[in-house]
């Protein structure tokens, strides 16, 4: 009992100081000393609306905003390249280890409350804007690419110029399978389930339930018994 209360004290003691700078780092590598990793350590931004960010996390983004309780896990990294937008994230969401969001020229990136990103995703906004909405559970090694690369035979690949079709908007109570990739120009309805391994390339609708490459639609929420095979975890 006296452990129990003991560890109590001592983490939220640390998370508290874990915001401050210099030593924000060291901080919360002591808040994390007596709680188990991954998941585990998801409880410590309940403690404190200021949330928690990981020690071995990397945050190189001026355009931060940040509400509160959310979790920034381990080797996570989010980005400002060149001219690059704001990324908003709303309370409570959980980005996962390896997890990378970057924004280049013209990009940004908005995630909506209580919105779950699971380790090793990519979130790369040039150009256009990428909206996630609220409560969306994101299965591990999913990708966001709100923008295009030219492919003009007059000029090498490297040489091409990126452009945007409108960008990335996906709605609220969505959930993506394992290595989901969704491409410029997509718009995922509010409820949707896009199945592991399909390419987003169009729209799919409300409560629609979408696999394959690219995704085609193969019935509604509303008419499925079961699952569609992997899907993210919901912590």
């Amino acid at each position: 009992m006296r452990f129990y209360r003991f560890r109590k004290v001592w983490t939220r003691f640390w998370v508290k100081r874990s915001h401050a700078r210099p030593g924000g780092r060291i901080a919360a590598f002591l808040a994390t000393w007596l709680v188990p990793p991954f998941y585990g350590q998801i409880a410590l931004a309940n403690l404190d609306e200021r949330g928690f960010t990981a020690p071995g996390a990397t945050i190189h983004h001026a355009g931060l905003v940040l509400g509160q309780h959310c979790f920034i896990g381990e080797r996570v990294l989010i980005y400002q390249d060149d001219d690059g937008g704001p990324v908003t994230l709303g309370n409570g969401v959980h980005l996962h280890r390896e997890s990378v969001i970057q924004t280049g020229v013209g990009g940004s990136v908005i995630i909506g409350d209580d919105t779950h990103v699971q380790p090793r995703c990519q979130i790369s906004a040039y150009k256009g804007c990428l909206r996630i909405g609220k409560r969306v559970e994101i299965a591990p090694g999913c990708a966001f690419y709100p923008y295009n690369h030219a492919v003009d035979s007059r000029r090498s690949i490297r040489e091409q110029p990126i452009y945007t079709a409108g960008g990335i908007s996906v709605g609220d109570d969505v959930w993506l399978g394992y290595g989901v990739i969704v491409l410029d120009g997509v718009e995922i309805g509010n409820g949707a389930v896009i199945g592991a391994g399909s390419v987003v390339t169009g729209k799919i609708p409300d409560n629609a339930i979408a696999v394959g490459i690219p995704a085609r639609v193969i019935r509604y929420r509303g008419d499925a018994d079961h699952g569609v095979g992997d899907v993210a975890d919901k912590r």
